[in-house]
């Protein structure tokens, strides 16, 4: 991979969160040294099992690699495209026309072949994250948005007052539309597995949104699936 001092761009990315699906440990490490010079926030997985899992997390930008243990990338791939619309990054030494035509059918927006200028993947990003604003920072699922820059929220074109902790339930049920979460899934992705809370914490949680969301709707969006968990229905 090859670097040339060019400016940094930290300032325009501020926030954005990239996962990066690398099991090479010298290659993400270098990476995550030059995403993170670069202002964006990095994190970084070996395998495609917990690239999955990661996803659902909700990064702005996922760079993944096709070979990759457990799970391939074109079946990370795959179930990724089934909840989330997010940009993909295919980085691979899989670089001939039929593998990158398999690559962009199966739901990459791009396609980098290894070895790579580090400057040419940056400028990919930077398009990847340009075409998606400013329409993908705002939710919409049927009368309900949520402004992911702003935090501001609408139902019916009435505002709705949100912690922060219920805005970010909120964005994460919006994010994955009629996709039932358990409520590990919750757990882990809006508190973090560390997080040391009480056993009814989403449940409770769930019903603060509802009284803001719901209550005064005909239509109610949030939904519970007995004995799995909750989802929002678009």
């Amino acid at each position: 991979m090859s670097h040339s001092s060019l400016p940094s761009h930290a300032a325009e990315q501020a926030k954005r969160k990239i996962l990066v699906v690398e099991d090479d440990i010298q290659i993400a490490k270098v990476l995550r040294l030059e995403l993170e010079h670069e202002g964006f926030e990095v994190e970084v997985c070996g395998d495609g099992a917990s690239a999955i899992e990661r996803a659902l997390k909700g990064p702005d930008l996922i760079i993944l690699d096709l070979l990759l243990p457990r799970i391939d990338g074109l079946e990370v791939c795959r179930r990724v495209r089934r909840h989330s619309s997010v940009p993909i990054i295919m980085l691979t030494a899989k670089d001939a026309v039929p593998d990158r035509i398999t690559g962009l059918d199966t739901g990459a927006n791009d396609y980098l072949a290894k070895p790579f200028s580090i400057d040419e993947l940056l400028a990919r990003i930077r398009v990847q994250l340009r075409e998606r604003e400013p329409g993908e920072r705002v939710l919409d699922i049927k009368d309900l948005k949520l402004n992911r820059d702003t935090h501001e929220v609408w139902r019916a074109g009435r505002p709705i007052s949100l912690t922060a902790k219920e805005f970010s339930l909120l964005e994460f049920l919006m994010m994955y539309p009629n996709k039932v979460h358990t409520r590990d899934e919750i757990f882990n992705s809006v508190w973090g597995s560390d997080f040391l809370g009480e056993s009814n914490l989403i449940d409770v949680y769930i019903r603060y949104l509802r009284n803001k969301v719901d209550d005064a709707a005909d239509e109610k969006l949030i939904q519970t699936v007995r004995g799995v968990g909750y989802a929002l229905r678009a």
